[in-house]
């Protein structure tokens, strides 16, 4: 089942604190995405980084048009959580 973002808070660094639509709230330090490249060499600006909105339609955090993560993967970054079956990669 997904979980939409409903609010996030920059925390510094790299961290963002994200609460979901089940009133689940966690932490999601997204340095580690910086290793990961493509889009989110964007990230290695703080600047960038701290620009992020939440697409109320799609229950996501953007920065602008070109970087969104999925409400999954933040949810399961926030809980220490496993991704679902679905998107696990084989």
């Amino acid at each position: 089942m997904l979980k939409d973002v409903v609010s996030a808070i920059y925390k510094g660094e790299y961290n963002i604190e994200v609460t979901f639509e089940d009133g689940v709230t966690g932490i999601v330090d997204f340095s580690k995405f910086l290793s990961n490249g493509g889009v989110f060499e964007k990230f290695r600006n703080i600047e960038f980084f701290k620009n992020f909105r939440i697409n109320r339609e799609l229950g996501v955090l953007t920065w602008g048009s070109e970087v969104d993560i999925a409400p999954e993967t933040l949810y399961a970054e926030a809980t220490s959580s496993l991704l679902p079956d679905w998107m696990e990669l084989s």
